[in-house]
């Protein structure tokens, strides 16, 4: 699982109000080359809620990215930015863990870098 997808996923469990971000438990993390694509990443940054990001990337053991968000000029003009920006946001995968209901500590199961986030009955 990606972070860009870690960044999108919430936990949708009956009565939770609070369900993002999801907490990560790694038990393994794969990088996987992928070719970059300065558009992609130039769309996708201001839709990243960067605390989260900046959070799960850390758990998943890069530590490359700065605290706070940088202004989106930022994606024009350094290249060594960008390219960490990339790697943590397509190329960083949890392989195995489990992704975690910040407000009822449920979790969820990654494996093979799927997340299962299907709820049990009492859960709907």
């Amino acid at each position: 699982m990606r972070l860009l997808t870690h960044n999108i996923l919430s936990s949708n469990i009956k009565g939770v109000t609070n369900g993002f971000p999801l907490g990560i438990e790694v038990e393994k993390v794969v990088e996987k080359q992928v070719e970059i694509n300065h558009d992609f990443l130039r769309n996708i940054f201001p839709k990243i809620d960067w605390k989260a990001f900046s959070d799960a990337s850390k758990i998943m053991g890069y530590v490359e990215l700065p605290e706070e968000a940088p202004e989106p000029s930022v994606l024009d003009s350094d290249l060594d930015f960008l390219r960490k920006f990339h790697h943590a946001l397509l190329e960083l995968h949890l392989e195995e863990g489990a992704l975690v209901c910040p407000q009822t500590g449920r979790k969820f199961p990654v494996n093979k870098g799927i997340p299962n986030m299907l709820l049990h009955e009492d859960e709907v």
